[in-house]
């Protein structure tokens, strides 16, 4: 049996190293885009990619760019892209302008191109809906729009000449901005065919930036001072709530030891304080097990992974891996960080239902498999197909969906299966330091706001305040155009997080205990987990009084993925507040003579 053990255990172990493997070989093809070494001699062709087009204020709902009757080469050459990069919706290919190395170009023709009505009507459309189209030059993002609509004289008009000023250091393309020459623009209020030339002018400028700078122009363009500012007041915000918790801990906890004291020195008359000692009547019943231990025991393991799984990324992205529009980087991680973390959650539920005395462990790691990869896949599915029925190209490929489904077979489920080997065979025991009686006692009638309810709103509530300041900015970045480099705030903000949850968990608690209602297990999982249902609330106030955004793909979208991601922080901060009350009950009746 030890010799199972220590080779599970390796086993588990040795899956690890393909962390560090894998994220490597994701980057290669991150970095290296279009085999360029950014290195250029002047006429040099620097590689031009047109990614894609859609409305500015949905930014799931995007489009191919050729999908609108611009000027497109003989032969659409699509770019060779990796995980990442399809998993972000980049679906890039080779536009036809030149913008060789420090050449400029005063006034060159794109094409001349004959637009039809249908044609017409489509661009139409797009300048209707605010339509904006991404490039990559040298891996740079650029930004423009495709028309404007004026106001004054009801008129739709689409441009047709784009300004590139390209700034250069060396051998080095520094930064690139686009602009268009209103001028130029084309009347498409009527449906009517027309004849229209596109055309493009280049202008090149040297700079002092050198390469290695040349991306901090997207980070300080989305948070100026003033913004770090109100970051800064966020976290100290987030430090005073801290603070003040673990001062009410501790007070309480200094107060249940000091009446422990108290009762063991005093004679037996005077020591039965039922209200101050309630909580002690219940011994024979706190270690009970709970309901449902296979779901309970579920719950932890995934829960726990989740909480693996954002330390690892907070790791990555505090050593520069997510650094701006290094596209895909972050979905990459997700995917290939969260198959080998499973077997965190294959040996937590089963070491948990193991120590509950659980028998059927199969089931029981089918259910932690299941828990959060079930309703994700079935939101995916959802939400892939509106995006093929868009057409839009945050639908994922037939390739890449194989790809997920093989990363989740042969290393998912593997991993899962050998952590839960490692848990079943481990030597862990339940510590309870009171023997459980043979029949639970009765729970007195206890008021309304002693229920679950009104206990999880209260639960949930200190901890979303703490975040809430950081909430805006990272649905800016996710749900908007905004992008998020502050990282190191952001970590100091997550582990506020979940020590308010813990310390919340606790004080609730011992709340619930002192009144002598000893069913705290499934309390405590639902109390901490309970700021996910804040953030879910957040979600619509930020999408109706926040947002632009309409229309059902992108509704959809971020109800669809919010939803997730608000599941996935109940189960993970679900897990924290249960590990963190475990710990505080076998303190405090550690501390006492359990007959």
């Amino acid at each position: 049996m030890a010799t199972s053990r220590s080779d599970a255990a390796r086993a588990v172990a040795s899956f690890y190293p393909l962390l560090l493997f894998l994220l490597a070989s994701l980057q290669i093809p991150l970095s290296i885009a279009s085999a360029s070494d950014h290195k250029y001699s002047r006429g040099d062709a620097v590689p031009l990619y047109a990614n894609k087009v859609g409305p500015f204020q949905n930014p799931s709902e995007t489009y191919k760019y050729f999908d609108l009757p611009f000027c497109s080469p003989d032969q659409v050459t699509e770019k060779r892209e990796a995980f990442g990069e399809v998993l972000n919706g980049d679906r890039m290919v080779h536009a036809k302008y030149q913008l060789n190395f420090r050449e400029d170009k005063d006034i060159e023709s794109l094409c001349k191109k004959k637009l039809s009505k249908e044609d017409v009507r489509a661009f139409r459309e797009a300048v209707k809906k605010d339509y904006y189209f991404q490039m990559y030059y040298d891996d740079l993002p650029i930004w423009g729009f495709v028309g404007k609509v004026d106001d004054h004289e009801m008129k739709y008009l689409l441009f047709t000449h784009l300004h590139f000023e390209v700034l250069y250091n060396d051998d080095r393309v520094i930064e690139i901005s686009v602009a268009a020459d209103k001028s130029s623009s084309v009347d498409i209020t009527e449906d009517r065919e027309m004849q229209v030339e596109f055309q493009y002018s280049v202008k090149w400028k040297e700079t002092e930036k050198t390469f290695d700078r040349r991306m901090e122009k997207y980070a300080q363009y989305s948070f100026l001072p003033q913004h770090l500012e109100i970051h800064w007041f966020s976290i100290i915000n987030s430090c005073v709530t801290v603070l003040l918790l673990t001062g009410f801990l501790a007070t309480i906890l200094m107060r249940v030891l000091k009446n422990d004291f108290i009762k063991y020195s005093r004679d037996e008359e005077m020591a039965d304080d039922q209200e101050e000692t309630g909580w002690k009547y219940i011994h024979g019943d706190v270690f009970r097990y709970p309901p449902h231990k296979s779901l309970f025991c579920a719950v932890l393991g995934s829960g726990s992974q989740l909480l693996a799984l954002a330390i690892f990324i907070f790791m990555l992205a505090l050593v520069g891996v997510f650094y701006p529009y290094n596209r895909g980087a972050l979905y990459s991680a997700l995917v290939i960080i969260y198959a080998l973390t499973s077997g965190i959650a294959g040996y937590y539920t089963s070491s948990y239902y193991r120590q509950l005395e659980g028998t059927n462990w199969v089931r029981n790691l089918l259910l932690t498999g299941c828990l959060f990869c079930g309703p994700l896949f079935s939101t995916f599915c959802f939400l892939n197909t509106v995006a093929i029925a868009y057409n839009a190209t945050a639908a994922l490929p037939f390739g890449t969906i194989m790809v997920i489904v093989l990363i989740w077979a042969l290393v998912t489920s593997p991993l899962l299966i050998l952590g839960g080997i490692a848990g079943k065979n481990s030597k862990a025991e339940f510590q309870a330091p009171c023997r459980t009686t043979k029949f639970p006692r009765e729970i007195p009638q206890l008021p309304w706001y002693r229920g679950t309810v009104p206990q999880m709103a209260m639960a949930g509530f200190l901890p979303f305040s703490a975040i809430y300041i950081e909430l805006y900015y990272i649905f800016a970045s996710v749900w908007g155009h905004k992008v998020y480099t502050i990282y190191s705030i952001l970590f100091i903000v997550f582990i506020i997080l979940i020590i308010v949850t813990a310390f919340i968990t606790i004080a609730l608690t011992y709340f619930q205990l002192a009144v002598e209602d000893h069913q705290w297990w499934w309390r405590s999982v639902l109390c901490g987990g309970s700021t996910g249902i804040f953030v879910l609330g957040y979600c619509f106030y930020y999408y109706y009084a926040r947002s632009d955004m309409t229309g059902f793909m992108q509704t959809s979208f971020f109800f669809g993925y919010m939803t997730c991601i608000c599941y996935g922080f109940f189960l993970m901060l679900g897990t924290v507040g249960f590990r963190a009350s475990l710990l505080f009950v076998r303190h405090i009746y550690r501390s006492i003579k359990c007959e």
